[in-house]
């Protein structure tokens, strides 16, 4: 338990950074995606709100930008064991860093907190409901409102507590930016 109180005040900084960050989005845009993620044992299910960039900047080797991704993610478990749950839901909240090489193509990364409502799926013990997502990806701006990616997840607790077996998503999205 002594590791989760280290981790509440990175909780609250979530809580406060998430309004001043939708409040002080301007002319940048925000997007909202759908992911379709699979594993050998899942499905995952994804509805995003992806903030307008937090910070930017433009250098000789393309744009760089951070923004924060919130999520909703439903998991369906393809086998289960005995007393195994099918399903679980999924919250998180990642800052993903963004590094556009062109005006169409970007390569991405991200590290965040997420919570699942249970701490068994399928034959997987999670052992803590709150996880660690850690993010790597690659998109394509199809056309000005249109973005195509793909990204590869993990999440785990960070060896809070044992097991630590963690869940593995590969992912095919869709974004649209207004």
């Amino acid at each position: 338990m002594a590791r989760f109180d280290v981790l509440r005040p990175v909780l609250a900084a979530w809580l406060i950074a998430l309004p001043v960050a939708v409040a002080a989005q301007s002319a940048d845009r925000s997007s909202i995606g759908a992911q379709y993620g699979v594993d050998s044992d899942f499905s995952r299910y994804t509805l995003n709100y992806e903030t307008a960039p937090w910070w930017s900047r433009a250098t000789s080797l393309g744009r760089f930008a951070l923004q924060g991704e919130f999520g909703v993610s439903y998991w369906h478990a393809r086998h289960r064991g005995e007393d195994a749950r099918r399903s679980a839901w999924q919250a998180s909240a990642i800052p993903m860093f963004r590094w556009w090489l062109t005006d169409r193509f970007y390569l991405e990364a991200g590290i965040g907190l997420t919570l699942f409502n249970h701490t068994r799926l399928g034959e997987h013990e999670l052992s803590t409901a709150l996880q660690f997502g850690d993010h790597l990806g690659l998109g394509y701006q199809i056309t000005e409102n249109w973005r195509l990616g793909l990204r590869v997840s993990h999440f785990s607790n960070a060896g809070i507590k044992r097991p630590n077996r963690g869940l593995n998503a590969y992912q095919l999205g869709v974004s649209w930016q207004w």
